[in-house]
This record gives C-alpha cells, structure tokens and sequence, in this order.
C-alpha cells in the first residue's frame, strides 16, 4: 500500500440505544461525524432484478443475473449470506422493517433521491456463486459498504478474506463496515469486529467508518445507529460528487 498511513483513528461516540451499545469510528481525513440530516427519504424504490436459472441435474446449480444498471451515483452494498444486508437496505429506504424479507438471490437495488441527488444501494447476494460479481462492481462504486454478522463470529475469517480481496488493488475507496445484529446474543464489540477483520491494515489513504447496527421487524420509527449508518453514507457520496 503506497505512501505512509494518512488516516488515524482520534476517537469514537459510544451511544447506548435500546439496551445495544454502538460506535461510530472517525478519522482524521474526515474530521468530524457529518451532519444529521432528519428529512424523510422521498421517491424511494425497490427493485429485485435477479433471477433463478433452473438446476440442473448433477451440475452446482446456477444464477442467471439480470444485471443493474446505475443511473445516479452507486453504493456498493456487500457481505456474506445472512448478514442483514436486504433487511438494512429496506430500513434506508422506507424507515422501518414491517415483514420478514427474503435474501438476495442476486442484485437488489434500493435508489433513494436526495434534492438534486439519486443515490443507488446496489446489493449484490452473498453466497458463494455471487461473490465473483463483487470485485466486478468494485470500479463503479463511490462507497463500499460492507456488512457484517457481529454475532457470528465463525464467519469472522471468511468475511475479513473477502473484504481484504476486495480492497487489494483499491486503495482509497471509502469503506463503512456495518457490524450487524448487535441486539442478537453473543453479539461481539465494535474493538473486538475491529481487530477480527484487521481493519487497521485497510485504512491507509482511505475513509473509514465502522458502525454497529441492528433492525427489528416492526419497529415503527428507524433505528439511530441505522440513521447514523445511512445519512453517513448519503453524506459521503455527496462530499464526493
């Protein structure tokens, strides 16, 4: 990684929001946490854009992807099988999360207008015959976003290859890590997901943030750390234009 480490970490905001602790990491490139911005999300959509190919027989069974196309500025939506990824997306757009969602078989994209901004969440399913689609949109992204299971800590190593391959030949692409499902037990510390995914070896030259987060099926009102994580991401992309 070119040059001397630009970034240090210079503290973090330690909330407590319905029993679940959660912190907000800030570097020196990025100076303060941006500003909360508390209007409602208009014009939001959701579209699935994947499709199942027919198994065939004997064969590992395939995914025929209907690829997405941006047309405002793209978040890159990433993360293994089962960690929330759909569940946050449909809480950024719509503010709460009313019915069980289903997991991405392929691109789920959620566009969310902000004045004169469209900003598309492009997720991409995380199982192991999507990944290979990961570094493909890695080029078309303005953020990564990339989301953890914080209380499986199994999938702690596999989720630190996969991020540290994607960010290999990147070195500045701005990276929020969302340590999920901290409400679940045996949820692991935002110090402790830190040090798992050895994210002081990614930070050099580039914008880091790691969040915890967690959402609950009806909850009426968006969750803070939820709001924190997308008005963070929405702000970034605008700093980026």
């Amino acid at each position: 990684m070119p040059g001397v480490r630009e970034t240090a970490v210079v503290g973090f905001t330690l909330a407590v929001t319905g029993g679940v602790a959660y912190a907000i990491w800030t570097y020196v490139s990025t100076g303060t946490k941006p500003k909360q911005d508390s209007r409602k999300i208009e014009n939001t959509s959701r579209e699935e854009t994947a499709q199942k190919a027919p198994e065939p027989a004997q064969k590992t069974p395939t995914v025929v992807i209907n690829e997405a196309k941006s047309a405002g500025k793209q978040v890159l939506v990433l993360g293994l099988e089962g960690a929330g990824k759909t569940s946050l997306l449909h809480c950024f757009a719509t503010g709460t999360l009313e019915q069980d969602v289903d997991p991405t078989q392929g691109f789920n994209a959620v566009s969310i207008n902000r004045e004169d901004l469209q900003i598309e969440f492009l997720e991409i399913g995380g199982t192991k015959n999507l990944q290979p689609y990961w570094k493909r949109y890695m080029c078309k992204a303005m953020v990564l976003v990339y989301v953890v299971d914080s209380s499986d800590a199994a999938q702690f190593p596999l989720a630190k290859k996969n991020l540290h391959e994607l960010l290999e030949n990147d070195f500045y692409l701005p990276l929020v890590v969302l340590a999920n499902k901290q409400d679940k037990p045996g949820a692991c510390s935002i110090t402790t997901l830190h040090e798992a995914l050895s994210l002081e070896e990614v930070g050099d030259g580039r914008k880091l943030f790691l969040i915890g987060t967690h959402v609950r099926k009806g909850d009426t009102e968006l969750n803070p750390a939820v709001q924190d994580a997308r008005d963070l991401i929405i702000q970034m992309v605008q700093d980026g234009r």
